[in-house]
């Protein structure tokens, strides 16, 4: 391939190259060479095209000349910088301002950075140069070239402009500030914000929330301030800025979020509750649970995605395996008494809890849940919302289950005394009843229970058993390598057991998969406690927590941090994210 500017790739010509460069086979050289031309083939890029046949890629054995292998040696002829388009780490409405779209498509080129000196500007015909003087012209800055995979520019340039014209279009409706924030400034002559059911909104709605289960979050936050809303993706959780809208386009799109979920659009005075139902591109269907908080600025609304596939994984893909999972089992298939589920918010109790109770949901049982809210709609159980307004909590909600002939009961939170009273009520009367508490570790909630009022002789006579949890990040399977661990670190984690260190552990690295994070989804460590005839003779009205502790650890119980050190054996996770969420063993509580 010559170095020629202005010259345009054509399939032939990259396949010449590739099987002179010894990337591709003769044969399939001639395969594609010899078929006849189809419709993708004219309309995509060539070297997009060449992706999809998913040759072998002659000196990767086992591996295919897939559009990122083909990228990067696409790059290195043209002697350019390769650039992996990650649209989080892009401010769109700087970068679509460069050029219009039309521009863009006809070039095959995306801004994807803007600074003071110079855009940077992905492309697909790195060979091509016409239009450089052109965009330096409008953007009055020096154009920095770099290639990218031709599929992602066709994709993010829809993507991008797509939503650039519907928050322009959106903006456009109206010049108005949005009044509805503390430091309230109304200018007079003006329109009012853009409507709910805008087209404009309704796009940007749309796009939110497919970029959000493209992006893998599990929470959506809309943040509103002075004159900005803040868009950021809880993903595996940590959050990160995705957008920004002007006030006036990010209110009247919580508004549409509201109208979605049913919720008063005219209430901004006080934090509301909604869920909505949507359906991804794959047919599949997921609910969101949404929560609205006035703040100085206007309504922050917060979304929780549940995903059904997340929230119904089996114990092993949770982590929970081994000795661990004997023991939970074991006392989930006993027919009556308390098992608690304990951690803080965002550590994976719910899930834990559905999985749990479809593994027991069978034809011959009635499991009934009180929950607040409801948090993913299942077939196999009989659910009920808490209502406060109508005094309906989750001890009236028991109250009423225990009328219903429940065998299994989830109580969705134990958070003050009547409610623990009619779950002990519920576990003395022959009924399993499975729920959570806020507690740092399993023995804490002994404790916790004894606090709340529960007599000693009753936590003796229910209680099977707590689970303490908490989710850490597992590692990048596509780009972790092999790390170094000392011997005090490791002790320092493990203690007060005598673990060897792992003969190999792994670090994290980061790649196109896992968005260079070197992480990729999370599972749960758990610290198990069962209530033994030993444990119980220690539960009483000032029992102590210290010997508790000891005494449970030496009947088989690992601490929340063992848990972690097992996953870092076994190469699924690293020493910073399981000192990160694990608190020492001996202050926990």
């Amino acid at each position: 391939m010559a170095q020629v500017l202005d010259r345009v790739l054509d399939l032939r010509g990259l396949i010449n190259d590739l099987v002179a460069d010894g990337r591709m086979k003769q044969g399939d050289a001639n395969m594609l060479l010899g078929a006849s031309r189809t419709r993708e083939q004219a309309i995509m890029h060539p070297l997009a095209y060449i992706a999809t046949q998913n040759l072998d890629d002659v000196l990767r054995p086992g591996k295919t000349l897939d559009g990122d292998t083909l990228t990067e040696w696409l790059a290195a002829k043209a002697r350019l910088p390769l650039v992996h388009i990650d649209p989080m780490k892009l401010d769109v409405a700087k970068c679509t301002e460069v050029m219009s779209y039309a521009f863009a498509k006809r070039h095959g080129i995306l801004c994807v950075q803007v600074t003071p000196d110079h855009v940077l500007i992905a492309c697909s015909q790195p060979f091509m140069s016409g239009w450089e003087p052109q965009v330096e012209h409008v953007a009055r800055r020096t154009v920095k070239r770099v290639v990218a995979n031709p599929a992602d520019i066709e994709r993010f340039m829809v993507e991008f402009y797509t939503l650039s014209r519907s928050v322009s279009g959106a903006s456009g409706a109206t010049n108005a500030s949005a009044i509805t924030n503390f430091e309230q400034l109304v200018e007079l002559g003006k329109a009012s914000d853009p409507d709910a059911n805008d087209q404009h909104i309704v796009k940007i709605v749309d796009w939110l929330l497919q970029y959000a289960y493209d992006q893998r979050a599990s929470d959506i936050h809309i943040e509103p301030r002075r004159e900005v809303g803040r868009i950021r993706f809880r993903i595996d959780g940590v959050l990160h800025y995705v957008y920004e809208l002007p006030a006036n386009v990010a209110t009247a799109v919580t508004s549409r979020f509201k109208v979605l979920a049913r919720m008063d659009i005219a209430e901004k005075r006080k934090p509301q509750d909604g869920r909505i139902k949507t359906r991804r591109s794959d047919s599949s269907e997921i609910e969101l649970r949404m929560s609205t908080l006035p703040t100085a600025f206007g309504e922050k609304l917060v979304m929780r995605i549940f995903d059904p596939e997340v929230l119904q994984r089996s114990f092993s893909d949770l982590g929970l395996v081994g000795d661990d999972y004997a023991r939970w089992n074991a006392m989930l298939n006993r027919p009556n008494g308390i098992l608690l589920v304990t951690g803080p918010t965002g550590s994976g109790k719910t899930t834990t809890l559905y999985s749990s109770l479809r593994q027991v949901a069978t034809d011959e049982v009635n499991v009934s849940t009180i929950e607040d809210p409801i948090e993913m709609v299942e077939e196999r159980f009989n659910q009920t919302q808490v209502h406060h307004k109508i005094g309906l909590d989750f001890a009236a909600g028991i109250r009423s289950l225990m009328r219903q002939d429940p065998d299994i009961i989830m109580v969705g939170e134990i958070r003050d005394l009547e409610t623990a009273q009619m779950a002990v009520q519920a576990a003395l009367t022959g009924h399993l009843v499975l729920s959570t508490v806020h507690t740092n570790d399993a023995p804490s909630t002994v404790a916790r229970l004894l606090d709340l009022g529960i007599p000693s002789y009753l936590i003796n006579a229910t209680l099977l058993g707590v689970m303490a949890q908490r989710l850490v990040r597992t590692l990048c399977p596509h780009c972790k390598e092999e790390g170094q661990i000392s011997q005090a670190d490791w002790q320092e984690l493990v203690a007060p057991w005598k673990v060897q260190v792992p003969a190999k552990i792994f670090r994290p690295v980061g790649c196109l998969e896992c968005r260079n994070t070197g992480y990729m989804g999370r599972q749960g460590l758990y610290e198990i406690l069962v209530l033994s005839e030993t444990l119980k003779e220690k539960v009483t009205a000032d029992c102590n927590l210290q010997d508790m502790r000891r005494q449970a650890m030496k009947e088989g119980m690992r601490t929340l941090r063992l848990s972690g050190a097992q996953k870092i054996a076994a190469g699924l996770t690293t020493m910073e994210e399981v000192l990160r969420v694990a608190p020492p063993p001996e202050k926990a509580g």
